[in-house]
């Protein structure tokens, strides 16, 4: 009987294993994706402010309307 639940605790304690395993590997994929969108959203606001500035300092060409010719 003892080594029937030995084997019963070490099948248990193995799927535990691999259960955890695969968790952690889980989550440690999601801290790796949420640090990548992190940076691309810094990476985004800091080029958005850096347009908006050069716009801001640029003066809009004024152009003149295009004759219509008939014909």
């Amino acid at each position: 009987m003892t080594e029937n639940s030995s084997k019963t605790r070490e099948q248990a304690e193995l799927a535990f294993s691999k259960t955890q395993t695969e968790s952690l590997a889980r989550s440690r994929t999601i801290s790796e994706i949420d640090a990548v969108a992190a940076e691309r959203e810094a990476k985004t606001a800091r080029l958005r402010e850096l347009r908006l500035e050069k716009e801001a300092n640029t003066e809009p060409k004024v152009t003149k309307p295009k004759k219509v010719t008939k014909r």
